[in-house]
């Protein structure tokens, strides 16, 4: 993950939002959340999202992902936290970022009361800080979008607390950490078919996003964003910047400028117009990523190498040069044809021009097809690899945050491992 960044902008913030009310959250569009065991919508109010479904063929978006007619969440009190958390003791703590800590805590399976360490199931708990002057915004924004999507390839939020200053999200655990974990942070490259694997799932879970009858714009699409559960299924997490497309037959959004250097799209940082077709960029962001093994940013490589795409772009539309770009790591676990496949949609999904970037069902079909074409030569050394290496260290587990400050690409000399 590279700095964060946020710009303001001469657009006004998003009137959709939570606020107390007596014993009630409520939405200052009319929607509420009631303080008992689940969320609910209250009579002849409706969110953008309920809305959104029922012009969407009664909330199906597709056979395998849903805009829920009402949210159902689990609303917790700060007590109920603190005891599932151990009192947010450092020993539970799984990592931290800009919004605050997470911590690993515990639920009862079938109600998600609060349980003992060991007993029922692990839950991650985000703790808003304090000090986050955008902490707010984001909890919200993870409530409105998350407690009405659902789709296999989208984390789950299972319930959420806010009472006397504090703010917490409480989340399904992902064991495996985060894709970004695996790329630039393990001692052996992570393998190939995996990576395939993780991509596609979460293009899907993009595709679901964007599929829509008022689009889903993600807007900070990143590789420490995809979590893996224990079968590596990718899902995406984090939607604090998550905004509703356009409406009214217009092409985008404007607002703040606000996200990660490295995977936002130029007209978006140029301009703060917000597309569909902005996800995309990103997205082919993770794709070089997943291909060179080297992050999407990274001021320690020399001038003119620090942006991955501005340095790499031109090598992905030359058949020979393909090859010295991908990550060492992995050679003789894909074919020179899966290589160039992968470079092509890459090349189109960070084109310049937003019209030209493909949609991500596309982006879907082709990442498919290319891994019905990868044929990975020994796959019990893949297993292997993915057995003594992957598994996801409970001090540095990342939800949707790294746990240390800018870190580094891994420890091997990048001209080793770019032949550009």
């Amino acid at each position: 993950m590279g700095p964060c960044f946020s710009y303001p902008s001469s657009s006004s913030a998003s009137k959709t939002g939570l606020y107390s009310h007596a014993s009630t959250n409520t939405h200052s569009n009319g929607t509420e959340f009631s303080s008992t065991t689940g969320a609910t919508i209250s009579s002849g109010q409706r969110s953008q999202f309920s809305e959104a479904a029922s012009e969407s063929s009664g909330g199906i978006i597709s056979h395998s992902g849903q805009i829920l007619e009402s949210p159902i969440l689990k609303v917790y009190s700060f007590l109920d936290l603190k005891t599932a958390t151990k009192n947010f003791k450092p020993d539970s703590m799984l990592g931290q970022g800009g919004f605050g800590k997470v911590y690993r805590g515990w639920v009862d399976a079938k109600t998600l009361a609060p349980s003992k360490a060991g007993s029922g199931i692990i839950v991650a708990v985000k703790r808003l800080n304090s000090e986050s002057v955008q902490g707010f915004a984001e909890w919200r924004s993870e409530v409105n979008f998350l407690g009405m999507l659902s789709h296999p390839n989208l984390v789950k939020l299972l319930g959420y607390c806010r009472e006397d200053g504090e703010l917490l999200l409480v989340y399904e655990f992902m064991p495996k950490g985060s894709l970004e974990s695996h790329l630039f942070r393990r001692n052996e490259p992570f393998p190939w078919d995996l990576r395939i694997k993780i991509v596609i799932g979460a293009a899907r879970g993009l595709a679901f996003l964007h599929s829509s009858h008022r689009e889903v714009i993600y807007r900070d699409f990143k590789a420490s964003n995809i979590l893996l559960d224990s079968n590596y299924d990718a899902k995406i997490s984090d939607f604090g910047l998550a905004k509703l497309g356009p409406s009214d037959e217009k092409s985008h959004v404007t607002t703040r400028i606000m996200g990660t250097y490295g995977y936002a799209a130029p007209e978006y940082m140029a301009t703060g117009h917000l597309y569909v077709k902005s996800d995309v960029y990103a997205f082919g962001v993770v794709l070089l990523e997943v291909m060179t093994g080297l992050k999407a940013h990274n001021t320690k490589r020399p001038r003119g190498q620090e942006s991955l795409v501005d340095w790499l772009r031109p090598e992905l539309s030359s058949r020979h040069r393909i090859k010295q770009i991908m990550d060492k790591g992995i050679k003789g676990q894909y074919t020179t044809k899966v290589a160039t496949e992968m470079a092509s949609i890459t090349l189109s999904c960070i084109e310049a021009d937003p019209k030209n970037r493909p949609h991500m069902k596309e982006v879907v079909d082709v990442l498919e097809r290319i891994q019905q074409l990868n044929v990975v030569p020994n796959r019990s050394t893949t297993n292997q690899a993915v057995s003594s290496n992957s598994r996801a260290s409970p001090n540095h587990y990342q939800y949707g945050y790294r746990a240390g400050a800018l870190g580094a690409e891994r420890r091997r000399a990048t001209p080793t491992r770019v032949g550009v």
